[in-house]
């Protein structure tokens, strides 16, 4: 994927990724969401995400257990492997935050709402 990319994946857009690191186990990008973007519920069967808060404000969902975060600049939060998450931008301006994920395969398995 170029730097400075869109990324359409599964059914949903972001207004850009920037990879700063992609291995066999491990990955590392930038994400800028737009206000209102949103991505969508999904899980990973062996890949823990981190998230660190860049610019704006970014909101995380997920299940088991049920929890709501609104994380600002420098928030950061940690969603295990095969736990359903959900993001999105509910500010005003753009939403950028890190995204690392591993230790293991990665993969995206599309959860229903």
């Amino acid at each position: 994927m170029p730097t400075g990319a869109p990324l359409n994946k599964a059914g949903y857009t972001v207004k850009n990724v920037e990879p700063v690191v992609i291995g066999t186990d491990v990955q590392a990008r930038i994400f800028t969401l737009a206000p209102g973007e949103i991505v969508p519920w999904h899980s990973h069967s062996e890949s823990t995400d981190y998230y660190f808060v860049l610019n704006g404000t970014l909101t995380i969902e997920r299940r088991t257990p049920d929890e709501h975060r609104t994380l600002t600049v420098g928030g950061r939060y940690e969603i295990p492997a095969r736990i359903a998450h959900t993001l999105s931008n509910r500010g005003a301006q753009d939403c950028q935050f890190l995204l690392l994920q591993g230790v293991g395969r990665y993969d995206w398995i599309k959860s229903d709402e």
